[in-house]
This record gives C-alpha cells, structure tokens and sequence, in this order.
C-alpha cells in the first residue's frame, strides 16, 4: 500500500501533528515502507507458533517478602490527631 502526501496530511490531523510540507513525501515514503513490511509479515505461517507474552523468557527475581522496618505503628497513632479501632480519623474532604 502506497501513501501520498494526502493520506500524510489526514494521518497527521487524527493524529493532530503538524508535519511540515518538505517532509511530507518523506514520512509518506516511510509510511509505505512500514505498511509493506507489516503486510509481508503477515504472510508468515505461524498455525504452529506458542503466543508469547514477553519475547525474552525470563523469571523476575524478587525479593523476600520479610519486613525490613520496625513495627512503630502504636508511636504513630499515639502523635496522630485522632484515631479508633487502629485507624486514623481524618476530616470528611468530599460532600
């Protein structure tokens, strides 16, 4: 599929991009060439391809989940302004 300077101009105000005129047949051209790629991509037999979420299979390494802090909640609540059953009160923001 070839794009010309028209398809350039309605892809740049969907997109709202100003695209100035000397570059125009230049991202026209760039815009074929993708479009001819993506088009013989498609034509590749993948009926025996896995999908894959990630290209690399790779684990993420994660920590420990163990606390690394002291516990100091009960200092926390004892300078708060106000608080109940462990919570702290705040005054109501939304009517």
């Amino acid at each position: 599929m070839a794009l010309d300077r028209t398809d350039v101009d309605k892809i740049a105000h969907l997109a709202r991009l100003a695209v100035p005129e000397a570059a125009k047949d230049r991202i026209a051209a760039d815009l074929s060439n993708i479009l001819a790629l993506m088009a013989q991509m498609g034509t590749v037999d993948t009926s025996g391809v896995e999908p894959m979420a990630h290209p690399l299979h790779m684990t993420q390494r994660l920590r420990p989940d163990t606390a690394t802090e002291p516990d100091q909640r009960a200092h926390f609540q004892a300078i708060a302004p106000r608080t109940e059953d462990g919570l702290y009160l705040v005054p109501k923001v939304i009517e």
